[in-house]
């Protein structure tokens, strides 16, 4: 039996449950995920390797009309995940209608790859809309294959990975079989940390935040690590920090938790927060965090 391996990226909307099917797709927690728009902002590979076979997915920032810098070179990371991919996984929602840059779904109208259309959260909808929409899509993207399924339920993810599976390329291996990800693991640190503020701030706060891990020391029992939460403004500053220092106590507990699930050891972590003025717009800064080449 031939090797098999190729690229499978995943693109939509944002919010639709792309990172929700990578982590199931994966068996591993590695994309974020919270009920906000655009938790997304960097392509993340998880790696799944058979002895037959690895795909490579590949997790991306959900589909946007770009409003400043930072959108901008998140759109770069979509852009970059059509030109490499064997298959697309096309991800949308009940009710959904296209994807929010018409350039982009003429992108996915125009492919010679395969397309899996995968049409999440069925469970929130009854069988008279499922049907209407494999209908639409079926006349929006005739040579896309409809699944429907529920990424958060896990249903139907066997299906689609053993239709993954037989689509791929006979290829050798692009990745080490041992090999999880593409991130290294202060990558995870900053996006765990990130999360807790997705999930406990509001309005404009979550996305005017960066995170810089400038430590992480492992031994034997015991991760240490020294992470900074980078902010635009002083007054977003003490937002994080909040009364006595209270909020920024809570982000850290719950980053811990999560980090020593993750890795497996206790962690010890220890966050300050900083103003870094408009970062978002500044391309220095973006190649810094990694943004851009």
């Amino acid at each position: 039996m031939k090797h098999k391996a190729g690229f499978v990226n995943i693109i939509g909307n944002p919010n639709v449950g792309k990172s929700t099917l990578m982590n199931a797709l994966v068996g591993e927690r590695l994309s974020i995920i919270t009920s906000k728009a655009q938790t997304t902002r960097h392509r993340i590979l998880g790696i799944v390797n058979d002895k037959h076979y690895q795909v490579v997915f590949s997790d991306t920032p959900g589909i946007i009309n770009p409003a400043y810098e930072l959108q901008e070179s998140m759109m770069d990371f979509v852009k970059t995940a059509f030109e490499d991919a064997d298959i697309i996984l096309y991800m949308v929602e009940t009710g959904e209608k296209g994807l929010k840059n018409e350039a982009f779904f003429q992108k996915i109208q125009g492919l010679k790859i395969p397309v899996l259309l995968l049409l999440n959260k069925i469970d929130q909808s009854t069988q008279e809309d499922l049907e209407e929409q494999v209908a639409y899509w079926k006349e929006k993207l005739p040579t896309a294959e409809i699944h429907p399924l529920s990424a958060l339920e896990k249903f139907n993810i066997d299906t689609i990975m053993n239709r993954i599976v037989e689509l791929l390329p006979e290829s050798p291996p692009f990745y080490p079989k041992d090999q999880l990800t593409d991130k290294p693991e202060r990558f995870f640190v900053n996006e765990t940390i990130r999360e807790k503020i997705l999930m406990h701030f509001k309005k404009e706060i979550p996305y005017s935040v960066e995170i810089e891990t400038e430590e992480f020391k492992e031994e034997a029992r015991i991760i240490k690590i020294r992470s900074v939460i980078m902010v635009e403004r002083d007054t977003q500053k003490g937002i994080i920090i909040g009364h006595k220092g209270s909020a920024l106590k809570k982000v850290g507990m719950e980053a811990r938790k999560d980090l020593e699930k993750f890795f497996g050891k206790k962690i010890f972590l220890d966050l300050y927060v900083k103003v870094n003025k408009n970062w978002r717009s500044r391309s220095s800064q973006l190649k810094r965090f990694g943004y851009k080449e």
